[in-house]
C-alpha cells in the first residue's frame, strides 16, 4: 500500500515523519475515519468514477475560466496599445528618375543636363562613417576654463581632435552638427530613419532583436535602382534590414556588447583596402566599440577614451585618402546616457554627432561658434540630392539647404535662389506623401493637414513667380525660404503628432460588455458550485502537501532566475523571500480557518502580495524605462555570446526583467494554502467518550493528527471555488495597475515625458501582466495536479481497504 502512495504521489519527502513504531495506530486510524465516512469518501459508492470525472471536469472548468479572463485583459492591452502607441502606415510607394515630385520646372542647375534625376548630382562618391552612439559632446574640443576654475576633464572630450582641426584649418569644407534624434533611441529604428527620412513607431522598439526588412522606399533602394555599388562592413542588423542590396558586405555580430574590438577590428581590416581598390560608390562601415563601451563601462571610463582614439584615427586615415569628388558623413546613430545605455528620449540619448567634409568647398560661410541642431531624417534627402538621386516617398525630412548654395555665375542672389529650389523639391516630395498618406489612412489631422496644403500652395506659387521674374529680390527669395522651411517642419510636426494619437472611441463600447459577460459568468460558477455537497476525507501525515510542492517548485525556479542576476542581488532575493514567508504567516494569524468552507483571501492580502512582486522589481535594481534593462543577463551562461541567435538572449533578458512578477505569480496559492498549514504547530488531543470509570483508566488519550491542508479536501468544491476566486482577485490588482499606467499614459499623452515614463511604464507593466498571468495559471495548475494525485491515491487506498 506505501508503495501505492509513493508510486501515484511522488510524496515522500512530504512523509519523512513516519515511522514504524506508530505504523499500527495510524492505518488503524485511517481505516476506522474510512469506515466511519464510507458514504461521504469518493469511490465507495457506485458512483465514485463518476464523483471523480466531475472533480477533474471542475479542475478544468476554473483552468479555463481563469483563461478565458487573462485573454480578456490581453484584448484590452492589444486595444489600448494599438490606440496609443505609435502607429502608421507604411506606404510601398517609390520615388523614380521619371517621375518629379510636382509640376513645374526642374530645380535650378539641372535643365538639360545629361543624366538628370530631379537634381544634378554634386558628388560621386559617399564615404558614411556610422559611429553607434556617438554622443554629440563626444566630438566637442575639450572645454577650455577660466582662471580661478579648476579645468573640465572628462575622458571622452577632446579625443575627436581630426574634426576640430578640420573644422579650424578647412572652414569653408568641414561642418559639425547636433543631430536631434527621434525616440526610440535603439539602433534598428535610427537605421530605419536614415535612410527613408520616416519616423519608426515606438513600438517597433520591440523589434530590435528581430530586425526585418525594409519594405519602404529608402536611400540603399535608390542607389541599387541607379546602378550604385554599395558597399557595407560593421553591423549586421544591416543585413535583415537590407538582404542582398550590397555588391560587397562584411558582417560582423553585433549583439555581444561585451566585445568592443571584434566588430571595429573587422572593419578596419576591409576599411581601407576597399577604399583604394575603388570599386564602390557609396562606402558604409558601421563601428560598434564606442556603444559596446559604454554599454560595459560607460561614457567617463578610460576605455571610452580609447575608442575614440581610435575612431579619431580612423578618420583621419579617411580624410588622406579622400578625394574631390567624394563626401565623406560621419554620424552618430544616437547618444547615450551617463551610464552608456540607450532606448529612451533623454538628452543625451537623442543628441548625435553628425559631421561632414569635403575636399572641395562645401559651405558658403565659415561654422557658427555653436553648431547647428538639425532633425536626424534631414540628411536622407540632403544626401539624395547631393547624388542625384529621388528623395525616397516617404521622407519627411527637410533638406540641408546650405550644402546646396552654389551656383554657376556670379548674380548675388545665386546662393539663396538655390537654397529655394532645393526646398521647393523637397516640400513637393513631402506634399505628395501627405497625400498619398491622407488618402490610403485617416491618421492625419484634418484641419491641420489644410493648413499645411494652403501654405505649400501659396509658398510653390511664390515660388514660381521668382523664376519668372527676371528681378529677384534678396527678401522675396528669404520670404518665399521661409514659407517652405515652415511647410517642411509643419509636416514632420503633424506626423509626429499624429502618429501619437490615443483614440477612446472603441474602449466606451468594449469595456462595459467585457465587464457585463466576466459579472454574469463568475456568478453563474459560484451558483453551481453551490449545488455540491461536502465530502469528507482522512489524511495521513499530507497535511502540507499542496504547500510542500508549490515551496519545492518556487525553490526550483527562483534558483535559475537569480543566475541571471549580479552577485550582491542575492542577498537581496534572501530578504524579499523572508519577507514574503513573514506577510503569510501573518495571513494565516489574521484568517479564521472555517470547515468545511467557504475559503476566501482577503483583498489586503492579494494586493499586498501584488504589490511586493511590484517592490521585488525594483528592488533587484529594475526600472520601467529601456535604459535600465539589464543587458548582461543575456551573456549568463554565454559569455561569447549566441551566435545569430536572437530569441534565447532575449529570453534570458525578459527571465531577469520579470523574474519577480514570474515568482510571486506561481506562489500566488500559498495565500490560500498558507492558513491551513498553520493550523497547528503540533498533534492534538482526542478524547473517545468514555462508558465507565475502568474504561477512563484504562484507554489513554490518542494523539489526532491535525489535518491542516487535507480540510481543503473536506469541500472540493469550496476548494475550487476558492482557487477561482484568488485567481480573479489577483488578476484585478494585476488588471487595477495597468489601468492606472493606461489613463495616466491616456491623460498625459501630449506630456514632454510621454515617450520617456509614461509609454514604457506601460509596455513593462503589459508585459509584467503577461508574464503575471501565465504564472498563475501554472501555479494554480499545479496545485489542482498535486490534488489530483491525492484524490487518485486515496481512491486506490479505499479500494485495497475494501479488498
Amino acid at each position: 500500500m506505501r508503495y501505492a502512495l509513493y508510486k501515484n504521489l511522488a510524496v515522500l519527502p512530504f512523509l519523512r515523519n513516519f515511522h514504524p513504531g506508530a505504523r499500527r495506530w495510524r492505518w488503524g486510524s485511517l481505516r476506522r475515519s474510512i469506515r466511519a465516512g464510507n458514504s461521504m469518501v469518493p469511490g465507495l459508492t457506485g458512483r465514485r468514477s463518476t464523483s471523480g470525472r466531475r472533480s477533474r471536469m471542475q479542475k478544468v472548468l476554473v483552468l479555463l475560466f481563469l483563461v478565458w479572463v487573462c485573454l480578456l485583459f490581453y484584448a484590452g492591452i492589444a486595444l489600448f496599445t494599438s490606440g496609443f502607441l505609435l502607429t502608421r502606415l507604411e506606404l510601398t510607394n517609390y520615388s523614380i528618375c521619371q517621375e518629379p515630385p510636382g509640376p513645374g520646372f526642374l530645380p535650378w542647375g539641372s535643365q538639360g543636363k545629361p543624366g538628370a534625376c530631379w537634381m544634378t548630382s554634386r558628388f560621386s562618391r559617399v564615404v558614411l562613417v556610422l559611429i553607434d552612439a556617438l554622443r554629440f559632446d563626444f566630438a566637442q574640443p575639450q572645454q577650455s576654463h577660466t582662471s580661478g576654475d579648476p579645468p573640465v576633464s572628462l575622458p571622452f572630450m577632446g579625443k575627436l581632435g581630426s574634426l576640430q582641426r578640420l573644422l579650424e584649418i578647412q572652414p569653408h569644407h568641414a561642418r559639425l552638427y547636433r543631430s536631434q534624434v527621434d525616440p526610440p533611441t535603439t539602433t534598428m529604428q535610427r537605421l530605419k530613419a536614415l535612410t527613408t527620412g520616416s519616423l519608426p513607431t515606438f513600438i517597433d522598439a520591440g523589434s530590435n532583436f528581430a530586425s526585418h526588412a525594409i519594405l519602404e522606399d529608402n536611400l540603399i533602394k535608390q542607389l541599387n535602382s541607379a546602378g550604385r555599388r554599395v558597399v557595407f562592413m560593421g553591423d549586421d542588423t544591416w543585413k535583415d534590414l537590407f538582404p542582398g542590396a550590397f555588391s560587397k558586405a562584411f558582417f560582423f555580430s553585433s549583439f555581444n556588447v561585451k566585445d568592443l574590438h571584434t566588430v571595429d577590428n573587422g572593419i578596419l581590416e576591409h576599411l581601407y583596402p576597399t577604399m583604394d581598390s575603388g570599386e564602390w560608390d557609396v562606402l558604409i562601415a558601421h563601428f560598434l566599440g564606442v556603444d559596446h563601451c559604454g554599454h560595459k563601462h560607460g561614457p567617463h571610463h578610460p576605455e571610452m577614451a580609447k575608442k575614440l582614439s581610435q575612431m579619431d584615427q580612423v578618420i583621419r586615415g579617411l580624410v588622406e585618402r579622400l578625394e574631390n569628388d567624394t563626401l565623406l558623413v560621419v554620424a552618430g546613430d544616437h547618444g547615450m546616457t551617463v551610464n552608456g545605455d540607450h532606448g529612451g528620449d533623454s538628452d543625451l540619448e537623442v543628441s548625435a554627432a553628425l559631421f561632414l567634409y569635403s575636399s572641395t568647398p562645401l559651405f558658403p560661410s565659415a561654422p557658427p561658434k555653436d553648431p547647428e541642431t538639425i532633425p536626424q531624417v534631414s540628411l536622407v534627402p540632403t544626401l539624395a540630392l547631393l547624388l542625384g538621386l529621388p528623395i525616397p516617398f516617404g521622407n519627411i525630412g527637410e533638406v540641408m539647404a546650405e550644402l546646396f548654395s552654389w551656383g554657376e555665375d556670379s548674380r548675388p542672389d545665386s546662393s539663396a535662389l538655390a537654397q529655394a529650389s532645393v526646398l521647393h523639391l523637397n516640400a513637393q516630395q513631402v506634399s505628395r506623401f501627405l497625400h498619398a498618406y491622407s488618402a490610403a489612412t485617416q491618421d492625419l489631422q484634418v484641419k491641420e493637414l489644410h493648413r499645411l496644403q494652403n501654405l505649400f500652395s501659396k509658398a510653390s506659387a511664390d515660388y514660381q513667380r521668382l523664376l519668372q521674374s527676371p528681378h529677384r529680390a534678396e527678401a522675396t527669395l528669404q520670404t518665399v525660404i521661409t514659407e517652405l522651411q515652415q511647410f517642411l517642419r509643419g509636416a514632420r510636426a503633424i506626423c509626429i503628432e499624429s502618429w501619437a494619437r490615443f483614440s477612446l472611441a472603441d474602449l466606451d463600447y468594449v469595456v462595459p460588455q467585457i465587464y457585463r459577460h466576466m459579472q454574469e459568468e463568475f456568478r453563474g460558477r459560484l451558483e453551481r458550485t453551490k449545488s455540491q455537497g461536502p465530502l469528507t476525507v482522512a489524511a495521513y501525515r499530507l497535511g502540507s502537501v499542496y504547500s510542500a510542492a508549490m515551496v519545492t517548485a518556487l525553490t526550483l525556479l527562483a534558483f535559475p532566475l537569480l543566475l541571471l542576476h549580479a552577485e550582491r542581488i542575492s542577498l537581496v532575493f534572501l530578504l524579499l523571500f523572508l519577507q514574503s514567508f513573514l506577510l503569510l504567516h501573518l495571513l494565516a494569524a489574521e484568517i479564521p480557518i472555517t470547515a468545511p468552507g467557504p475559503f476566501t483571501v482577503p483583498w489586503q492580502a492579494v494586493s499586498a502580495w501584488a504589490l511586493m512582486a511590484t517592490q521585488t522589481f525594483y528592488s533587484t535594481g529594475h526600472q520601467p524605462v529601456f535604459p535600465a534593462i539589464h543587458w548582461h543577463a543575456a551573456f549568463v551562461g554565454f559569455p561569447e555570446g549566441h551566435g545569430s541567435s536572437t530569441w534565447l538572449p532575449a529570453l534570458l533578458v525578459g527571465a531577469n526583467t520579470f523574474a519577480s512578477h514570474l515568482l510571486f505569480a506561481v506562489g500566488c496559492p500559498l495565500l490560500l494554502l498558507w492558513p491551513f498549514l498553520c493550523e497547528s504547530q503540533g498533534p492534538r488531543k482526542r478524547r473517545q467518550p468514555l462508558r465507565s470509570e475502568t474504561e477512563a483508566r484504562v484507554r489513554p488519550e490518542e494523539e489526532e493528527e491535525p489535518l491542516m491542508e487535507m480540510r481543503l479536501r473536506d469541500a472540493p468544491h469550496h476548494f475550487n471555488a476558492a482557487l477561482l476566486q484568488l485567481g480573479l482577485k489577483y488578476l484585478f490588482v494585476l488588471g487595477v495597475q495597468i489601468l492606472a499606467c493606461a489613463l495616466a499614459a491616456s491623460i498625459l499623452r501630449r506630456h514632454l515625458m510621454v515617450w520617456k515614463v509614461f509609454a514604457p511604464k506601460f509596455i513593462f507593466e503589459a508585459i509584467g501582466f503577461i508574464v503575471s498571468s501565465v504564472g498563475l495559471l501554472l501555479g494554480i495548475a499545479l496545485v489542482m495536479r498535486v490534488d489530483g494525485a491525492v484524490s487518485s491515491w486515496f481512491e486506490k487506498l479505499v479500494l485495497a481497504q475494501q479488498r
